[in-house]
C-alpha cells in the first residue's frame, strides 16, 4: 500500500499532469523491487486495464522491465515488472519535458511581442 509521503508524491506527479495511473504505478514500483500485475492492482487500487494502460506508458519510456517467474504447477509464467530507471532519471525527463514546453511558451511570446511592433 502506498503510504501518505507516497500520496503526496503521486500528486506531484499529477501536478505535472501526469495521468494518475502513471503516476500511482512510478511511485508504488519504486517502492519494491518486482511485482506482478495482481500485486500491483491490489497496492494501487488500480483495476487491470487501468494497470494495463499505465504500463504501456512506462514502458514507451524504457522505465519498466518484465521478467517471468514460473507458477506453480502447470500455468502460464506469471509477468513480474521493475523499474529500470531511477526516480531521479524520471522527475529529470519531467523536468526537461517542462523546460521544453517553457522554451516553446516564451518564444511564441516574444514572436507575438515582435508582431506587435512591426
Amino acid at each position: 500500500m502506498l503510504d501518505e509521503k507516497d500520496l503526496e508524491f503521486v500528486e506531484a506527479l499529477r501536478s505535472l499532469d501526469v495521468p494518475r495511473n502513471v503516476a500511482m504505478l512510478i511511485t508504488f514500483l519504486a517502492n519494491v523491487s518486482e511485482a506482478n500485475s495482481r500485486e500491483i492492482e491490489t497496492a494501487t487500487r488500480m483495476r487491470q486495464p487501468e494497470v494495463s494502460i499505465a504500463m504501456r506508458a512506462l514502458r514507451s519510456n524504457n522505465w519498466v522491465e518484465e521478467g517471468d517467474i514460473n507458477a506453480e504447477g502447470k500455468g502460464r509464467p506469471m509477468k513480474v515488472y521493475m523499474l529500470s530507471v531511477t526516480l531521479n532519471m524520471i522527475i529529470q525527463h519531467y523536468e526537461e519535458e517542462r523546460n521544453r514546453e517553457a522554451a516553446r511558451a516564451m518564444e511564441a511570446i516574444q514572436r507575438l511581442r515582435e508582431l506587435t511592433t512591426t
